[in-house]
């Protein structure tokens, strides 16, 4: 059972992407909900994690800080990381990518846009 780690300072947004989740098919994983990048890290810490989808901008500890953490813990730095953001720039998009991101969406994400970003690692 996949576990999935959802970083959105906006209840609304976390409930949409589960949602959208059960929509592809990961109705069964176990989606554990953070409301900022620390909140997010501390859940990532307690145990194994298939995935972190993170919004961008949150108080605390935004998406971008939350993905260099991950990516310099050498017991986290395998985990997928799903970058939402509603104020992307092509610039933006690329450092992020380069920084570790698995793939970036845009707001308001949908099923098919999900899918085709999460599609390999929904057959592994």
């Amino acid at each position: 059972m996949k576990r999935i780690v959802i970083a959105d300072d906006s209840a609304t947004a976390r409930m949409f992407i589960k949602r959208c989740l059960e929509i592809i098919g990961l109705g069964d994983a176990v989606i554990i909900e953070a409301a900022n990048g620390k909140e997010a890290l501390a859940r990532v810490k307690e145990g194994p994690t298939d995935l972190v989808i993170t919004d961008l901008n949150m108080p605390v500890m935004d998406g971008e800080t939350l993905l260099k953490w991950i990516r310099a813990n050498p017991k986290l730095s395998l985990i997928p990381v799903l970058v939402i953001s509603s104020a992307g720039t092509p610039a933006k998009e690329a450092e992020l990518l380069e920084l570790g991101a698995l793939a970036i969406l845009s707001k308001p994400v949908s099923p098919p846009a999900l899918m085709e970003k999460l599609g390999p690692l929904l057959a592994g």
